[in-house]
C-alpha cells in the first residue's frame, strides 16, 4: 500500500498557533476491497513477481521464456562451453565416487534393498539438471530421509517380515512427498518451510545425526538382531542384551574404516585443495573392504556382507504404488513429513553455496524440480531424494560449474548399474556403517549451538529440545518439539509485542527509547510510547493494559519528582504496520479513558493501511485530525505549544489515576 511517509497527514501546529501546511495531508484513498484482496495476495504468493517478464512480450517469445522458466537449462544450455565441461566431468567423476557407497549405505540405513540406493542416484539427477537452478546442488539420497522413512514405516510394517509391501510404501510414500514439494512450489506456499528455523534445524540435525550413528552399531558389533526404536534407551539397551554376540572382528574392521575416514576429512578441511581425499575416501574404503573380506573370507568369520546386487538399470515401479493399501494414510503421512525436511535440507544447501558464487536461485522453482523428481523416481525404483549437504560441497569443491556435473553423476552410477554391480557382492557392512557414521559426525554442530547460546538463549532452547525430542524420543516428536517452539516464539512476538517509553535526545529532534539511550531526556507533561508491532486481536488487550501501566508508571514519577502534571499521551506507530477491528477498539477505549482523566491522545506517523481502517472507522473525526502528526517530534513540538500557551490542567486525585481495567 505504501509507506507512510507516501501520504499527506493532518498538520502540525506552528509557533503562531496556526497549521504548517508543508504537513497538511489527505486520508489514503480508498480502494476496492476485490483489488486490495488482490494485491494482498500477489505480494504473499508472489513477492518476486515471476510474470513480469512476460509482460508485453509476442506469445513465441512468451513460450520460449515459459520453457525456460520450468526448464533453466534451455536458458544456460546454448551458452554451455567446452571450459565448463572439464569442469562439471571432474565434478561429476568426484561426486559419484560418493555417490556410490553413500546410496548403499543410506538404502540399508533405510531398510531397503541396497541397489535402491543406485537407481536413486541414477534418474533423478537428471530430472534435476533440467529443472533445478542451482550449479551446486549435487541430488542423491540423504541420511536422515532414510531414517525417518525406516522409523516411519516401521511403525507398522516390518521391513525383514513384509519386505514387498514395505518397499512399495516406500515408493508411495516417496510418491506423495514428491507431489506434496511440486504443489508447494506451484500454488508459492514455499515460505511454509520457513516455519523450520536455523535453531531448529541444527537441532534436529545434530539429533538425527546422534539417532543414525547409534543406529549403526548394529552393523558395527555385526549383529543379526537389533530394535526398530530410534530412542537411545532403546538402542543401548538392545546392544548390551547382546553382549555374548558381538563380533570383534567385525568391530575391529569397523574401528579402522571409521579412523581412516576421519583422518581423511580431517586433511581436507585443513587444506581445502586436498578435499578430493575426503570425497574419495568412501569408495576408497568400499574397495578395500571388499578386497579385504574377498581375499580372507571374512565373510565366514561374522564380518557381514552385502551379498548380490542385481545388474541393470531401473525398473518401473509405477504399478507398486500402494494406492489401495490399508496402510496409505501411513505413506502420505511419511512422504509430507520427509518431503518437508528434503526440503528444507535441499534448498538450505542450494541458497548456501549460491550465495558463495553470487546467484540467485528460486525457491519454489526448486520445490518443483525437487518434488517432479521425486515423483518420476517413485515411478522408476527410486526412494526419497533432494541435495545432501555433503556431496554438494564436494561438487562446489571440485569447481562444478553449472548441473552439467548431475548428469556426469548419472552417467557413471549408470555404468555402474550396467556392469559393476557384482564388484560389489563381499562390500561389508560395517564398511557401510563406518561410512554414515563419519557422515553424521559432520551434521553434530556444536559450534553452531554454542553461537545460539551467546546470542539468544531461547534460540538455543529449541535447538536443545529438538535434539533431546529426537534422541529419547523419536525423530518425528523432535521435529513437532522444535516447530511447536518456533511457532510459539513467533505468537509470543505477536501477542506481547514491545512498548518503549522514548525521550529526546539532547540538541535533536530525534527521539529514542530512554532504556537504550540513558542520555535521551523526557519531555515535561507529555509521556511518548512507541507500539513496536502491528496490533491485532491477539495483542490489544495486553496493549491496552501495557499503555495504562505506563501512564500511572509516568504519573507517579512526576509526583516524586515534584514535576509538572502528565497531559498527553503521544503514540509512536511507525512500527505498527496494520490493525485490526479488535486494535481500533483499544485505541477507542484508551482515548475515552484518558479523556475522563483529562488526558490528550495524540497518534504520531501511522502507516497508510492503518489511516485507512481509523479513517473508515470515525477514529480520526473522534481523536481530532489536528491530532495525527507525521513524526513524533512534531507532536512534541505542537504538544510544548499547547502546554506553554494554556494553563496546566489543575491536580487530579486518586480516583483520576489510570488503572490497568480500561
Amino acid at each position: 500500500m505504501g509507506n507512510a511517509d507516501d501520504y499527506m497527514y493532518p498538520s502540525s501546529m506552528n509557533s503562531n498557533g496556526g497549521e504548517s501546511g508543508s504537513h497538511r495531508v489527505a486520508i489514503p484513498p480508498p480502494q476496492p476491497f476485490l483489488i486490495s484482496l488482490k494485491n494482498t495476495v500477489k505480494e504473499t504468493l508472489f513477492p518476486d513477481d515471476p510474470l513480469r517478464q512476460f509482460k508485453d512480450q509476442p506469445p513465441r517469445r512468451k513460450l520460449i521464456l515459459g520453457l525456460q522458466y520450468f526448464f533453466p537449462i534451455l536458458e544456460w544450455g546454448p551458452r554451455y562451453s567446452f571450459d565448463f565441461f572439464k569442469s562439471d566431468l571432474i565434478s561429476g567423476i568426484t561426486i559419484a565416487s560418493l555417490a556410490i557407497p553413500q546410496g548403499i549405505s543410506y538404502a540399508k540405513l533405510a531398510n531397503l534393498p541396497p541397489i535402491l540406493g543406485l537407481y536413486s542416484s541414477f534418474v533423478p539427477p537428471l530430472i534435476y539438471a533440467l529443472m533445478g537452478s542451482s550449479r551446486d546442488l549435487a541430488v542423491g539420497t540423504v541420511a536422515v530421509a532414510s531414517l525417518l522413512t525406516a522409523s516411519m514405516l516401521g511403525n507398522e510394517v516390518n521391513a525383514a517380515e513384509n519386505p514387498t509391501l514395505y518397499l512399495h510404501l516406500a515408493f508411495t510414500a516417496t510418491f506423495f512427498a514428491g507431489v506434496f514439494q511440486a504443489a508447494l512450489g506451484i500454488v508459492r506456499l514455499g515460505f511454509i518451510v520457513d516455519f523450520l528455523s536455523h535453531a531448529t534445524i541444527v537441532g534436529f540435525m545434530a539429533g538425527a545425526a546422534t539417532v543414525v550413528c547409534l543406529q549403526q552399531l548394529k552393523g558395527m558389533l555385526g549383529l543379526d538382531h537389533f530394535t526398530h526404536e530410534t530412542d537411545v534407551v532403546s538402542v543401548m539397551r538392545s546392544v548390551f542384551s547382546q553382549t555374548h554376540q558381538w563380533r570383534w572382528e567385525s568391530a575391529v574392521l569397523g574401528c579402522c574404516f571409521l579412523f581412516y575416514l576421519l583422518l581423511a576429512r580431517f586433511f581436507s578441511k585443513k587444506k581445502p585443495k586436498l578435499f578430493w581425499i575426503s570425497a574419495m575416501a568412501p569408495l576408497t574404503s568400499v574397495i578395500l573392504g571388499s578386497l579385504l573380506v574377498y581375499l580372507t573370507h571374512a565373510e565366514k568369520h561374522g564380518v557381514q556382507v552385502i551379498g548380490h546386487l542385481k545388474k541393470g538399470l531401473n525398473p518401473p515401479s509405477i504399478m507398486d504404488l500402494e494406492f489401495g493399501s490399508p496402510h496409505l494414510t501411513l505413506a502420505i503421512k511419511t512422504g509430507i513429513v520427509t518431503g518437508v525436511i528434503a526440503l528444507a535440507e535441499g534448498i538450505a544447501v542450494g541458497r548456501s553455496f549460491a550465495m558463495f558464487k553470487n546467484y540467485h536461485i528460486d525457491g519454489n522453482k526448486e520445490m518443483i524440480a525437487i518434488g517432479t523428481m521425486n515423483i518420476i523416481g517413485s515411478f522408476t525404483y527410486c526412494y526419497l531424494t533432494t541435495g545432501p549437504f555433503s556431496r554438494s560441497a564436494v561438487n562446489f569443491n571440485a569447481g562444478c560449474k553449472t548441473a552439467v556435473s548431475n548428469i556426469v553423476m548419472a552417467i557413471a552410477v549408470m555404468l555402474t548399474l550396467l556392469f559393476l554391480t557384482p564388484l560389489f557382492h563381499y562390500t561389508p557392512i560395517v564398511v557401510l556403517a563406518a561410512i554414515i557414521i563419519a557422515a553424521m559426525l559432520g551434521l553434530i554442530d556444536y559450534e553452531a549451538a554454542i553461537h545460539l547460546w551467546q546470542i539468544d538463549k531461547f534460540d538455543f532452547f529449541v535447538c536443545i529440545s529438538a535434539y533431546v525430542g529426537v534422541v529419547f524420543g523419536s525423530v518425528e516428536i523432535g521435529l513437532v518439539i522444535a516447530v511447536t517452539l518456533s511457532v510459539l516464539r513467533v505468537l509470543l512476538f505477536i501477542a506481547r509485542p514491545r512498548t518503549l517509553v522514548l525521550g529526546n535526545i539532547p540538541d535533536t529532534k530525534l527521539y529514542r527509547s530512554v532504556d537504550h539511550y540513558p542520555n535521551a531526556r523526557n519531555v515535561p507533561g507529555v509521556l511518548i510510547l512507541e507500539i513496536d508491532a502491528p496490533i491485532y486481536f491477539a495483542n490489544s488487550s495486553y496493549l491496552r493494559e501495557r499503555i495504562a501501566r505506563w501512564i500511572d508508571e509516568e504519573e507517579d514519577r512526576l509526583k516524586s519528582c515534584g514535576e509538572s502534571n502528565l497531559q498527553y499521551v503521544i503514540l509512536n506507530m511507525s512500527a505498527v504496520g496494520n490493525i485490526d477491528t479488535s486494535g481500533i477498539e483499544m485505541l477507542q477505549e484508551v482515548k475515552k479513558k484518558l479523556d475522563r482523566t483529562g488526558l490528550k491522545l495524540v497518534l504520531a506517523n501511522p502507516g497508510a493501511e492503518v489511516m485507512k481502517k481509523i479513517n473508515k472507522a470515525k477514529f480520526v473525526e473522534e481523536i481530532g485530525p489536528e491530532w495525527i502528526f507525521l513524526t513524533v517530534g512534531d507532536a512534541v513540538e505542537a504538544c510544548s505549544f499547547m502546554l506553554h500557551t494554556y494553563k496546566p490542567k489543575p491536580e487530579t486525585d486518586g480516583s483520576g489515576k489510570w488503572s490497568n481495567s480500561v
